[in-house]
């Protein structure tokens, strides 16, 4: 824990105008920005969000011991300090860091955004550094590593908040920790969740179609993701020769757009010119794939226990921040792209003695989808069986489009429940088995609706002959599925174990439950 905080030392260095009050010396315990998790001390930061404006829980933050208020709004009227700002989202990563004493100016940062491949490759990168012998922790969608300590987060939003993030950047600093890699969305871009997080090295997988129904368009999902390069015009000299360098994936479509937006200097990656981090000679096995990296005349071959295609650029982006922007001997980086040997629900397979491979993956966009499909077909010359959903309350058009992909790639689909929240589950499945059909799929011949997902691995497994391939898409890592608001306890590589168990009539865990099965 820091030191006792005072609302002046959190603005000593605030960024931006204050409209109205002053900071003074109110002592400062905390940061809240639930007013039901407020304590004695802390201060109050009241965000807006898309259905909730949390100044209209000022007063019961305040009754709950709240010392000062930090908000937006002008008429608020309250007996202790209250601090008006222009913009509280993005003010509260600047207090949050001021709280934990700028965590960030003591440790070389890198961030990872992209729309698919963002955790493989912050694992990538991270085994890359344990093999350097650099102290390095990592916050990703699947986990947190702060020293010896993995805390398997399940993150259903891959960036915390602000707090959050600041709060594990000071237990690093704590641990004698000297790098971080960081995994950040473009909603925590659009959210203000890791400004103040002072990244030295930004890098991207790739831009593809996804959250579009929170952005609004492309273009405005892809400026979100460019503020990372954005910030790194802010990136002060921390000592460590490192200074706001841009990775960039020459094969993506969004290359040129982040080359005109990356303030200081960048590099590239890919598997054809301009890229200076080449691969060539890719050859991909069902165990794993080999490459030679090319790099001003050198050549490092690389060889990964990661299976795919899609696999190559994230192992590039992760070599590419290595070398070109840590100074990581490049064939120290593919010593340590040797050792890892797989990621949690990516690819992830699931053996329990059958005679047919059974895989979780985490693929929930419509490339993603398309590249895991694609890499089953690399890996199997049986049948393509998967089952898969698409979200309630998020981007409409993938619905279709994945169950499209599936049609055309995949030779069996079953179509099942996805966190459909408040949605009916059984509209956005007949939007995806429109999607199928439109793609000549033919309902109860080459796909189907099963909308308990339980079920639905279950019919998979049923499907399955000697040397096919099963794949549950969709969830990959994730420890829990929404319906209406309700987040129940779902793991898809508990639920595929458990149908294999009773395929194979051997002892294994229960099915999870969800409420589809009533």
């Amino acid at each position: 824990m820091p030191p006792m905080k005072t609302l002046d030392n959190l603005f000593a260095e605030f960024p931006f105008p204050i409209v109205s009050g002053k900071p003074d010396d109110t002592e400062i315990g905390g940061i809240k920005i639930d007013s039901r998790q407020v304590q004695p001390g802390d201060l109050f930061v009241a965000t807006v969000g898309a259905t909730l404006d949390a100044h209209n829980y000022i007063l019961q933050a305040v009754k709950s011991g709240a010392t000062a208020v930090v908000g937006s709004r002008s008429e608020i009227n309250i007996e202790i300090p209250y601090i008006q700002v222009e913009n509280t989202r993005q003010s509260l990563a600047h207090l949050a860091a001021a709280f934990y004493e700028y965590p960030a100016r003591n440790l070389t940062v890198i961030g990872i955004t992209g729309t698919d491949g963002k955790t493989t490759t912050c694992n990538i990168l991270y085994e890359i550094l344990k093999s350097a012998r650099i102290k390095a922790g990592m916050i990703s969608t699947v986990n947190a590593g702060i020293g010896d300590e993995i805390l398997d987060t399940g993150f259903h939003v891959t960036t915390p908040d602000a707090p959050d993030v600041q709060r594990y950047l000071a237990q690093m600093v704590a641990a004698g920790l000297t790098h971080v890699i960081l995994e950040t969305t473009s909603h925590g871009w659009a959210q203000y969740r890791v400004d103040a997080c002072e990244i030295d090295v930004g890098v991207v997988t790739n831009i593809t179609h996804e959250h579009l129904d929170e952005h609004g368009s492309y273009e405005i999902y892809r400026a979100a993701k460019a503020r990372l390069f954005a910030s790194l015009a802010g990136t002060r000299d921390k000592g460590q020769g490192v200074g706001g360098l841009g990775v960039l994936n020459a094969d993506d479509e969004s290359f040129e757009f982040l080359k005109s937006i990356v303030p200081k200097k960048f590099t590239s990656y890919g598997m054809k010119q301009p890229a200076e981090f080449l691969a060539e000679k890719v050859a991909f096995y069902p165990d794993g794939i080999h490459f030679e990296l090319v790099l001003s005349g050198l050549r490092v071959p690389v060889t990964s226990q990661l299976v795919g295609g899609f696999n190559v650029s994230n192992l590039l982006a992760a070599l590419t921040a290595a070398v070109a922007g840590l100074g990581i001997d490049p064939v120290v980086a593919a010593q340590g792209i040797a050792n890892l040997q797989g990621i949690p629900g990516r690819m992830e397979r699931i053996d329990l003695g059958q005679d047919f491979t059974a895989i979780v993956d985490f693929a929930h966009t419509p490339n993603a989808l398309k590249n895991a499909l694609e890499t089953a077909r690399e890996i199997t010359s049986g049948k393509v069986i998967v089952t898969f959903g698409s979200a309630g309350l998020r981007d409409r058009e993938k619905r279709r489009m994945m169950a499209e992909i599936s049609a055309e790639l995949a030779d069996l689909t079953v179509l099942t429940a996805e966190d459909p929240r408040t949605e009916s589950l059984d509209q956005i499945l007949v939007e995806m088995a429109a999607g199928a059909e439109n793609r000549g799929g033919v309902e109860g011949e080459t796909f189907w609706r099963v909308p308990d997902r339980g079920e639905a691995i279950r019919f998979c497994l049923s499907l399955a002959n000697p040397g096919d391939i099963v794949m549950a898409c969709g969830k990959g890592h994730e420890q829990s599925m929404c319906f209406g608001t309700t987040e129940y306890l779902w793991d898809d590589r508990t639920a595929l174990k458990a149908a294999l168990s009773e395929n194979l009539g051997i002892s294994g865990p229960e099915m999870p439950y969800l409420p589809t099965q009533n």
